[in-house]
């Protein structure tokens, strides 16, 4: 297989690689689980940003990493030094070096799901107001699960966690609502600065659906069986389900065999469009 006929399968080798560092989690503990989470929060970074940069050109790669990666390290710079938008807050040190407060690998996790979350407002709904609001509600809602599993292993903590949303303790409600804001200004900066390549999703984006769709029902699972965090497994089942739900949905009537053949009849029907058209036979008797 040539170089070229590999570029595809990359995403699908990263998601594997992912998939295996989160089921490993529950395993470890201590020092080990939070290598491990440093490690999932990179590969899942790569995974993303390649894939934009594959499937999407530099443009697009580059802007993922401006808005994602450097705004989110800066709105968590503000947040450590202010208390705004999330609260106020303090990172431990178990996660690794930090800049400002802020642990390096903080930022990647932003960038990670950012991406996934925007091809999915993408495949669901028409440029405009309602994507960008879909795509910052599909971001967020992650947090319902994030957030809870962090405080919970000590990664870091709230220094008035009230009010909190029920079940939720240690994470006051003002953290999730500047998740909500810094995600719609991060989905409104994405298409500017990315360009009109990030508008439709194709073939090509199957990994990063199937990153979205993995994360929603992994951390169900693991929130509710093994990290004895059933009210996050909740909320965050409630929250991504916005996005998630009819995600599943979409590409579940893909795979209907109906509407694979009336797809592939639109593929033949475009090609012989685009085929010259042919003059009348020469007179052979002229």
């Amino acid at each position: 297989m040539t170089r070229t006929g590999l570029r595809p399968l990359l995403p699908w080798v990263g998601l594997g690689a992912l998939v295996l560092a989160q089921i490993c989690y529950p395993l470890t503990a201590d020092a080990t689980r939070a290598g491990l989470t440093v490690a999932t929060v990179v590969l899942g970074y790569v995974l993303s940003v390649g894939h934009a940069l594959l499937t999407r050109g530099p443009r697009a790669a580059a802007a993922l990493v401006a808005v994602a990666t450097g705004g989110g390290f800066a709105i968590e710079a503000l947040g450590v030094a202010t208390g705004f938008p999330f609260g106020s807050y303090d990172y431990s040190g178990e996660l690794g070096p930090k800049l400002a407060g802020v642990p390096l690998v903080i930022p990647l996790a932003w960038t990670w799901m950012a991406w996934p979350a925007w091809l999915t407002a993408a495949r669901l709904v028409a440029p405009g107001v309602a994507r960008v609001a879909l795509a910052a509600v599909g971001l967020a809602a992650w947090d319902l699960f994030l957030d809870p599993q962090m405080v919970a292993e000590g990664y870091w903590v709230w220094r008035d966690a009230t009010p909190a949303l029920p079940g939720l303790p240690g994470v006051p409600v003002s953290n999730y609502l500047g998740w909500l804001l810094f995600a719609v200004l991060l989905m409104a900066a994405l298409r500017p600065l990315a360009g009109a390549v990030v508008d439709r999703t194709g073939p090509g984006d199957a990994p990063m659906f199937a990153l979205y769709l993995w994360t929603y029902a992994s951390s169900i699972l693991a929130h509710a069986v093994f990290l004895g965090l059933p009210a996050s497994a909740a909320w965050g089942a409630a929250g991504m389900a916005v996005a998630a739900v009819p995600l599943a949905v979409a590409l579940g009537r893909d795979c209907r065999p109906d509407r694979q053949d009336r797809d592939r009849r639109q593929d033949r029907d475009r090609r012989q469009d685009r085929q010259p058209q042919q003059g009348p036979p020469a007179d052979a008797t002229a």
